[in-house]
């Protein structure tokens, strides 16, 4: 009989108490830049049915769903939490008031390959804003991207965001290439995409294939490649359509940036595209300086998604922050935080007759709103006040026979180590 497999998944993880003691402090900071900024919590399932996350063939992350099909239903785990969203957005459409700044902290799951930084299963941190169609929603979520970098103590020029337009993409190519095949732009995009991953001569061979979705000529697919290499926004205006919107929205975008004073941290990159079929606008990725790292956020604005979904249109933009690379980049910063177990008091009583009195101490302590741990073995002082001071406990109280005789306990302060006797009723 073969033995069980006791180990949890690949790509997965088990979240011990200090690692959930740091998955709690980042979750807190992250709930805390929403709150700053004025943004309400949602969630959602977990599973929901797979025709939510299949709308574009094609794309790398329906190939990456955990899929199953129950009582003739397919269903799926969420790889993402932004159609989730566009779901309970497109419910209650006709009741909800404009625009919405909503933010989830969501566990994703994807079976993809597995690096430094890239698990099967992570945790992310969403801001949405729907119905909004100004790049301010954008300036807006970038703003709190780097208010988080900074409370993590990742502030100044440690990441950095690269920033690019769909739109100014899709204008230059369907007056370019596409002109006769404008259907062809969203599965170009997919394919782009990889260009970080494969290289260019492997982005071409796919932009070229006879038999895919977009099948162009080889210099046509050199060109669309060229145009990932421009090197700055005027390069980017010089070879876009006269008159641009794109080009406009991406000016404005830069001028509010400054205006939070984070306009010095974030660069325009024509490569910058996304893999998701459903981007309309501006896109975006962050990564650490030294780019070491997977990007450690990406977003962007996603106008038609809830048409797609058979909802009504409503612009929204928004962005998803793993918990995964960060936890990387500040472990690689020296950043990462010391979390004791936050004990206020260990209670000990020095013999089996005095265990009631140590309770009602215990009770008592934690009445007064005090974490507080009971010993409930028998344990030596000296182990007691090692294990108090490990989980950074800031006073052990001991109840002996004499001090139960005289209705007192022994406290020791850990910091100073000074003793003095308190009464067990007051």
């Amino acid at each position: 009989m073969a033995q069980p497999t006791l180990q949890a998944p690949r790509g997965t993880r088990d979240f011990y108490p200090d690692d959930l003691r740091l998955r709690a402090w980042l979750f807190a900071h992250f709930r805390e830049v929403a709150r700053r900024f004025g943004f309400e919590e949602v969630d959602a399932p977990i599973v929901e049915h797979a025709e939510l996350f299949t709308r574009k063939a094609g794309e790398e992350i329906v190939e990456q769903l955990y899929h199953f099909t129950m009582h003739d239903r397919h269903l799926a785990l969420r790889p993402e939490m932004t159609p989730s969203i566009a779901r309970m957005v497109m419910a209650r459409a006709g009741s909800l008031r404009l625009p919405l700044r909503w933010f989830a902290i969501t566990q994703n799951w994807r079976y993809e390959r597995t690096t430094r930084g890239r698990r099967r299963e992570h945790y992310q941190w969403n801001m949405d804003v729907w119905g909004e169609p100004g790049v301010a929603a954008e300036a807006e979520l970038l703003a709190a991207v780097f208010a988080l970098l900074e409370r993590l103590g990742l502030g100044g020029g440690q990441v950095r965001v690269q920033l690019n337009s769909r739109a100014l993409l899709e204008e230059t190519l369907r007056a370019g290439v596409l002109r006769e095949r404008p259907a062809a732009f969203e599965p170009l995009c997919v394919i782009i995409d990889k260009l970080a991953k494969v290289g260019a001569d492997v982005v071409v061979d796919l932009l070229c294939e006879p038999a895919g979705p977009v099948a162009l000529a080889r210099s046509e697919a050199r060109d669309v490649v060229g145009l990932l290499a421009l090197a700055s926004l005027d390069d980017a205006a010089a070879a876009a359509p006269a008159g641009s919107r794109a080009i406009g929205e991406l000016r404005r975008l830069f001028e509010l940036l400054g205006a939070y004073g984070v306009a010095d941290r974030v660069d325009f990159d024509a490569s910058v595209v996304r893999g998701l079929a459903y981007y309309t606008g501006i896109v975006f990725e962050a990564f650490d300086a030294d780019r070491k790292l997977r990007s450690l956020c990406g977003g962007g604005r996603y106008d038609r998604l809830l048409e797609a979904l058979g909802g009504p249109a409503i612009p929204a933009v928004g962005f998803g922050f793993g918990d995964v690379v960060v936890a990387e980049l500040l472990a690689d910063q020296g950043r990462l935080p010391a979390l004791p177990r936050g004990v206020d008091d260990v209670v000990c009583a020095l013999g089996e007759a005095q265990r009631p009195a140590a309770i009602r101490l215990a009770e008592r302590l934690r009445g007064e709103g005090r974490a507080v741990e009971l010993v409930l073995g028998e344990s030596r002082p000296k182990r007691v006040l090692e294990d108090a001071d490990r989980a950074g406990a800031g006073r052990a109280w001991f109840l002996g026979p004499a001090e139960a005789e005289r209705g007192v306990a022994r406290v020791r302060e850990l910091a100073t180590g000074q003793e003095r006797e308190e009464p067990l009723i007051r």
